[in-house]
């Protein structure tokens, strides 16, 4: 799955440079370039970059405001499009924002971009977002809850990352978010690869391309990913049961939004030797994930992969009734009372999004 990955803000553009050093992301990420409003943070990414909002906050950044991170974003709105331009080609099958929601340039002015983009382009918009840990304030809380409300109206789906499910105890804040980005580049990486699989090298029984994940996606405005892996052996029978397993911990242990097991939609990917994957364990596995998320439209498929071990992706559309959802929008909205900033907690529990232009 061709895709051009654009990173927005300081977490969004270290999560673009960690998915555009991914092996399995190498074929199908067509080009990569990071934005923020600080010139300091795009001078340690290896990307190609552009600073924005050098007229209103000379390359300060924004500081954790929002909505000047939209300001900027949409005052250069120009400048950002000629800069994607030349790298959306016609073999782009999508394009990938990723950000963090909880800063200012990021969850400002990723809801921005996506709109722009698509006033653009006929291919599907996405944003990979990363959602603020509980010990990281309350303004990155607020600002997190008001850019995933705008997101869900603009990007055609935004995946999210939960940071509190996946930082180990004893790790640094910079430690946390490298390796979680590490964890999150794996599963995208899988997740494209698997959609620009060439049926010319090594036979898969079930082939997943682009069309699937974008089928996956289309189904709602929020989703999550999963992985999971194990030792297999030689013979496929006898991996039946290790398919099984994976596919089970991927959804329930291993997923970017932990607990998001109600979903209108799946696609499930196994991924090793191709002589070591049982079929009746993906189908099996594809089964009990219809089941499990309580959908009929739960895809599947195998990638071949030169590994011993067997793995398993879940991809998941339209999560937005996961109470992991509800409970961070709660925490949110708690966060706006304690900033003492009433219109934004309004815009929060109002079924009407809140519009960050």
């Amino acid at each position: 799955m061709k895709v051009a990955l654009i990173g927005v803000g300081q977490a969004g553009g270290k999560l673009a440079e960690a998915l555009s050093r991914d092996p399995l992301a190498a074929d199908s990420v067509v080009s990569s370039l990071a934005i923020n409003s600080a010139r300091a943070d795009l001078s340690s990414i290896g990307l190609d970059t552009l600073l924005i909002g050098a007229e209103r906050v000379n390359g300060h950044g924004v500081g954790g405001d929002n909505e000047l991170g939209a300001t900027v974003m949409q005052e250069d709105a120009n400048e950002v499009v000629d800069a994607v331009s030349g790298r959306v080609g016609s073999d782009c099958e999508a394009i990938i924002i990723t950000a963090g929601l909880g800063g200012g340039t990021g969850s400002g002015g990723a809801p921005v971009l996506a709109h722009e983009l698509k006033r653009v382009y006929d291919v599907p918009v996405y944003v990979l977002g990363v959602l603020p840990g509980r010990d990281e304030g309350a303004l990155y809380q607020r600002n997190a809850g008001r850019s995933l409300k705008t997101l869900a109206r603009e990007a055609d789906a935004t995946i999210l990352v939960d940071n509190d499910a996946w930082r180990q105890a004893g790790e640094s804040m910079d430690e946390g978010y490298a390796a979680v980005n590490e964890k999150i580049a794996q599963r995208v990486g899988l997740l494209l690869a698997a959609g620009e699989f060439d049926a010319g090298s090594v036979a898969a029984e079930s082939v997943v391309d682009s069309s699937e994940v974008i089928n996956t996606l289309r189904e709602g405005s929020l989703a999550a990913i999963g992985y999971a892996s194990a030792e297999s052996s030689p013979d496929a029978d006898a991996n039946l049961n290790t398919i099984t397993s994976v596919a089970r911990n991927a959804l329930l242990t291993g997923t970017s939004l932990p607990d998001a097991t109600t979903a209108e939609s799946g696609l499930l990917i196994v991924a090793g030797q191709a002589d070591r994957i049982s079929r009746k364990g993906v189908e099996a596995a594809r089964t009990w994930l219809e089941d499990e998320l309580g959908s009929m439209q739960v895809r599947g498929g195998d990638y071949p992969l030169d590994s011993e071990r067997l793995a398993a992706l879940v991809l998941l559309g339209g999560v937005e009734r996961s109470e992991r959802v509800q409970a961070f929008l709660d925490r949110a909205s708690e966060a706006s009372v304690a900033e003492e900033t009433p219109d934004a907690t309004e815009s929060l529990v109002n079924d009407d999004l809140d519009d960050l232009f």
